[in-house]
């Protein structure tokens, strides 16, 4: 008997031993989209994000500060019923991170030092692929890097990938140069926002939450506009798709596509729930007035079209990091990753209690799954009654913006060049990995534009995808897209030489003309690529408003680069050095 039950017990605790070793279940996109149906819409109030004012006043003036800004691991509350979730966020402290970062306010014309400290952990708290090139120190550690996106800045401020640091700069990147970086803020005045841009490490970093807004301020040019103001009534709404496991944790795939290629790359990251200013599915309370709102998708690779369930239009009176010349009304705004709309809405004008601001962008973009009853809604707004008490409403949307907006004259170009995109697949149809003129971001530099001047890209797209194309410290303007025709014999010859003018683009770039939206026409620093299309962008390595040339080195260390902003594809390789010559 003794020996029967020895057996037995022995037996169990190899069955216990076998199911401790069993690998956990994979996570699955209907246990992702459980968790997010579970979370009720609606019930957390917008978030506001602290704000870090990046100058101080003096005999009337604005005169330079330095500022000190962390990267903190810590939880984060993404809805009431979700349980705390681990993030990686930026903060003056570990108590005041948030997700997103904090808001700084620059001021045009004063120069801002901030460094940049990493207080991160030794391991991610996401998986990774060093398949791809990555930054992968020898000491462990997080690596990462600070880009100030749409800024005009020196070479060595700009976050170059390769100028990656861990925790207390024990390890650095072979670009790097220094702890704090220098921004003029000699641009003109708009919309910015701060990211993390380590080599193959971008869309880890970014979903873990190391992302923050910037704006530049005019006085000279903002007051005279008497937009909606003040902290009530000009808000920032930075939306972010995520998805959670059931512990509250984020969710980043661990299996690649291609698994015997890239053990964890995917060639994009859609997540269930939608959050706005680090809440899932938020409200905002607001008055029957005139609100402006700066909108970031911040999304890995997620496209928006946004409107109101109400019908309400949108008066956009900028777009990235730029005024329009005149505002424009629309019912619906598409926005790509990276991409910021600067909009006014007057709920004065609603017949509705509520509006929910709603997507129907299909994922991937254009030809994907079309949105359903998670990923279609973003927010709502909920429209109070009117009060007697309340100020009268003395915000406009000003008839006319900024004078240099919309200028794409091409008569001072001074080199025509052709971007073409590329996307490879195995033999099973998936893809693989993604380049921009079939060559590596390790391979020297292509595109040598003369700082202070105009060239004139186009901008070829042979894959499936629209992809948002974002050029660091140049700005530029899409003035054509056309739809290539004899596509496949086009890309069969491009396949080959990688020669665009060899392979007749000339010949096929005559199918139908696409409209630029209204909306986008201004000086920007992401513009959307069409698939199957030839995009004709201007581009201006100068400072746009006043013509002149930029007032440092260009033509410095590390460079610069271009590069798609769907962070899956900018880290497997769709990116490229760019170096100015003085």
């Amino acid at each position: 008997m003794r020996i029967k039950l020895r057996l037995v017990l022995l037996l169990l605790q190899l069955v216990a031993l076998a199911a401790a070793k069993a690998p956990p279940s994979p996570v699955t996109e209907q246990i992702l989209r459980k968790v997010a149906g579970s979370l009720q819409m609606y019930v957390d109030p917008l978030p506001r994000m602290p704000q870090i004012v990046g100058y101080r006043t003096q005999r009337g003036g604005a005169a330079s500060v330095s500022l000190t800004i962390g990267m903190y691991q810590k939880t984060w509350k993404f809805h009431r019923d979700l349980p705390p979730t681990p993030v990686f966020v930026y903060g003056t402290s570990a108590d005041a991170a948030t997700f997103p970062g904090p808001t700084i306010i620059a001021r045009h014309g004063v120069p801002l030092s901030v460094t940049w400290e990493n207080n991160l952990p030794d391991r991610h708290i996401l998986p990774f692929d060093l398949t791809i090139p990555t930054a992968n120190p020898a000491s462990g550690g997080v690596p990462t890097v600070v880009h100030l996106h749409g800024s005009v800045h020196p070479p060595q401020s700009d976050g170059s990938a390769l100028a990656w640091f861990t925790a207390g700069f024990r390890e650095v990147g072979p670009k790097w140069t220094q702890a704090t970086y220098g921004y003029p803020n000699v641009q003109p005045p708009g919309n910015l926002w701060y990211h993390d841009h380590a080599l193959g490490l971008t869309r880890a970093n970014l979903l873990a939450g190391l992302l923050g807004a910037y704006v530049i301020e005019k006085p000279s040019v903002d007051d005279p506009l008497q937009l909606p103001c003040g902290d009530q009534y000009d808000l920032h709404l930075i939306i972010a798709d995520r998805s959670f496991n059931v512990d509250g944790s984020l969710f980043m795939n661990s299996t690649g596509n291609n698994p015997s290629v890239h053990p964890q790359w995917q060639p994009e990251y859609f997540g269930e729930a939608i959050t706005v200013n680090g809440k899932a599915w938020p409200y905002l309370n607001v008055k029957r007035r005139k609100y402006r709102f700066r909108i970031l998708n911040s999304s890995n690779a997620r496209y928006f079209r946004l409107a109101l369930s109400n019908n309400l239009p949108f008066d956009v009176i900028g777009s990235d990091s730029s005024y329009l010349s005149s505002p424009v009304k629309t019912p619906t705004i598409i926005l790509a990753p990276a991409e910021i709309a600067d909009v006014v809405i007057d709920f004065s004008q609603s017949t509705t209690t509520s509006a929910e601001l709603i997507n129907d962008a299909p994922s991937p973009y254009p030809t994907g799954t079309v949105p359903g009853a998670l990923d279609g809604k973003v927010m709502k707004f909920i429209i109070l009654p009117c009060n007697p008490s309340d100020p009268p409403d003395n915000s406009t949307v000003p008839p006319k913006c900024v004078p240099y907006a919309g200028s794409t004259a091409t008569g001072d170009v001074t080199k025509t060049r052709y971007i073409t995109m590329y996307e490879y697949q195995s033999d099973a149809g998936t893809p693989t990995h993604l380049y921009i003129n079939g060559l590596r971001f390790e391979d020297p530099a292509t595109e040598t534009p003369k700082s202070g001047t105009t060239e004139l890209w186009h901008v070829i797209n042979l894959t499936n995808d629209n992809h948002p194309l974002h050029i660091h410290l140049g700005m530029f303007q899409a003035i054509k897209v056309q739809e290539l025709v004899d596509q496949a014999t086009f890309k069969s010859c491009m396949t080959l030489q990688n020669d665009a003018v060899r392979c007749n683009v000339t010949a096929h770039a005559v199918g139908n003309v696409l409209p630029v939206a209204d909306y986008e026409k201004t000086w920007k620093n992401v513009v959307k690529i069409e698939p199957g299309h030839t995009t004709t962008v201007v581009v201006a390595f100068k400072l746009v408003d006043t013509n002149q040339t930029y007032p440092f080195d260009a033509s410095a260390e590390p460079g610069y680069v271009y590069h798609c902003h769907i962070l899956d594809h900018e880290d497997n390789a769709m990116i490229r050095p760019l170096r100015l010559l003085p």
